[in-house]
């Protein structure tokens, strides 16, 4: 049985579909490389990981503050939430239809 969540920003969450589904928008745009992608929740922003040069899906959530994001690597069913410092496993798709890049 899961445990309970720590965390009272995945409630009444509303998903959004990844913008960028083929990688990190920012490393896209500039022709850099990333090492993993991270979806935010709420906006469909795909940002790189903290292992990658660039950082975007971190410096995403410190400019918007939005506070959830799940893994977007195939296979991966992981979220985070920043603000509460939580992770979730399994994280809930919340019906999206892309949930790794391709």
């Amino acid at each position: 049985m899961a445990a309970p969540l720590r965390c009272r920003h995945i409630e009444g969450l509303h998903p959004k579909e990844p913008r960028t589904p083929d990688g990190c928008e920012e490393c896209l745009a500039s022709g850099d490389r990333w090492v993993h992608l991270r979806l935010c929740l709420t906006c469909g922003h795909v940002g790189c990981c903290d292992e990658s040069p660039n950082r975007h899906a971190t410096k995403h959530f410190h400019a918007t503050q939005h506070p959830i994001i799940r893994s977007f690597e195939p296979d991966d069913e992981w979220g985070y939430c920043y603000v509460d410092d939580v992770g979730f496993e399994p994280m809930p798709t919340f019906g999206l239809k892309i949930f790794a890049h391709r």
